[in-house]
């Protein structure tokens, strides 16, 4: 039976897996979710045995349910090759009384190649499925590690351009540089005076503007998003926490049907509503534990029930989760919201006009299989320095809020269930935070002689994603005001009236 999507803010708006990968947004601003949340068809004893590429494939033919068996394969396989640096793609490390799942094996070291690896098969099999002639404009924000590995995953791709769009001073040096150095005849990089949540919604504006939409149907072009507002981005994150789970059987950790806690560093929430999805699919996982910075939005939302962002947005140290509006958050107030789209968009409404909006105490009830708390830049920083004394383990910025998190929790709830923390960058990535949290003595150093210090320290290799940016030149140099993110796009795509 054929999955359908719609739109969270408009019941009637009924669309295959494809369609909904191919537009990316509902036109009327909405997300797409899937009709159901399918169950996992393959017994939890089998999952052991599987390879990532075999447990992406018995997920994504759950959700992605008008594209063939030989179609969703030749996309998995094309994504999860040698542009992984391992052929687990997602191994998982024990240390510190947890089990990292990392997620940073993939071309540009951060968990968005999870995803971003596939999406670009994904979109170019349904725009063969669906006879679309426009090429394809990609259309991104990012606070950072999105832009990179979509850029990476589109580069030269036929039928499509990647714009990406990124707050100046809101990403690391090195994010900066993998962006700015991407090469590639349809990719197009602008740093934009302002910070994410202002990137975000310029790129959310840009696609509910009909009038260039028809200029860009004129002129054979159509927009979509690789940002995880887009379903094809969100269903392939699902299958890692179904293989984790598999490598804890593996491992002797767990018993089939014994229920693990994962543990997620988000920002725009995509990633801890992947592992929402996985839970719902039967996957024996107890709590979400959401983990925040200093942007503790999601905490607050998770205590309260009310979603404020009328606050200061702080630059941390872990910029991608530098976010005050969680887009993916939408996704789970339809869901316990029962799947009431007016509902979900009188929320979204209050949220554009007046910065907040609450929750029902009936839908806050819905909330119980989640946690959520945040480490401040001092706990992180001395996070990363401590696991580095006690295990010799290195964890990024990011993954460090997500460790000191475990360890609130554990104290707060005596809880010691068997934890899987998504480690979602390599601390390479960011160097100067990490190197500064583990001795102030680095400080002087340039980022380079930073990288090359922290592969001593770690006894592992650079990885190719750093090594290939040391000397490459700066190909993308835009700055744009905010206000200028359309005009951009328009003087790119060669349609300005």
């Amino acid at each position: 039976m054929e999955l359908l999507y719609r739109s969270t803010r408009n019941h009637e708006v009924a669309v295959s897996a494809s369609r909904a990968i191919l537009q990316g947004l509902a036109e009327d601003g909405g997300l797409f979710v899937p009709d159901s949340i399918p169950k996992l068809e393959t017994g939890l004893e089998a999952l052991p045995g599987m390879t990532y590429q075999e447990t992406a494939y018995e997920v994504l033919k759950l959700f992605l349910t008008d594209f063939t068996e030989e179609e969703l394969k030749h996309c998995i396989n094309s994504a999860y090759d040698k542009k992984f640096d391992t052929p687990e793609i997602a191994p998982l490390k024990a240390a510190d009384g947890a089990w990292y799942l990392e997620l940073f094996h993939g071309a540009t070291i951060a968990f968005k190649d999870m995803a971003l690896s596939i999406l670009p098969h994904l979109m170019t099999t349904a725009a063969k499925k669906n006879q679309v002639k426009n090429d394809i404009v990609i259309l991104t924000a990012t606070s950072g590690d999105t832009g990179k590995a979509a850029l990476a995953g589109f580069a030269d791709v036929p039928g499509t351009k990647i714009i990406v769009f990124y707050p100046r001073d809101g990403v690391s040096p090195i994010q900066e540089k993998q962006m700015v150095t991407q090469k590639g005849n349809n990719t197009y990089v602008v740093a934009i005076k302002g910070n994410f949540d202002d990137a975000q919604t310029g790129v959310k504006h840009i696609f509910g503007d009909q009038a260039l939409k028809e200029e860009m149907e004129e002129a054979g072009y159509q927009f979509s998003s690789a940002n995880s507002i887009n379903i094809g981005r969100l269903v392939p994150q699902i299958a890692y926490y179904v293989y984790a789970y598999g490598r804890m059987l593996a491992n002797g950790e767990l018993k089939a049907g014994e229920k693990m806690n994962v543990v997620v560093p988000t920002g725009n929430f995509g990633n801890i509503l992947a592992a929402y999805y996985a839970k719902n699919m039967g996957l024996p996982i107890d709590r979400l534990i959401c983990a925040s910075n200093d942007n503790k939005v999601l905490v607050d939302f998770f205590h309260t029930g009310a979603y404020d962002r009328n606050r200061e947005f702080i630059l941390t140290t872990s910029p991608s989760m530098d976010i005050l509006i969680s887009s993916n958050l939408e996704r789970l107030i339809y869901r316990i919201a029962g799947n009431d789209a007016e509902k979900t968009r009188q929320l979204m409404q209050a949220l554009t006009s007046d910065g907040r909006y609450e929750i029902t105490e009936e839908m806050k009830e819905k909330l119980d299989g989640f946690y959520g708390s945040y480490a401040t830049e001092k706990e992180t920083a001395d996070e990363i320095a401590r696991v580095y004394r006690e295990t010799g383990y290195v964890l990024d910025t990011h993954t460090a809020v997500a460790s000191k998190v475990y360890r609130k929790y554990r104290e707060e709830t005596g809880d010691t269930r068997k934890t899987v923390i998504a480690s979602t960058a390599s601390p390479y990535k960011f160097t100067r935070s990490v190197m500064d949290a583990i001795d102030p003595k680095y400080a002087s150093m340039t980022d380079f002689e930073l990288v090359d210090q922290l592969s001593v320290l770690s006894g592992t290799r650079v990885p190719a994603a750093i090594e290939e940016i040391r000397t490459a030149p700066v190909l993308h140099d835009t700055v744009a005001e905010v206000s200028g993110m359309k005009a951009i796009v328009k003087k790119i795509l060669k349609i300005e009236k």
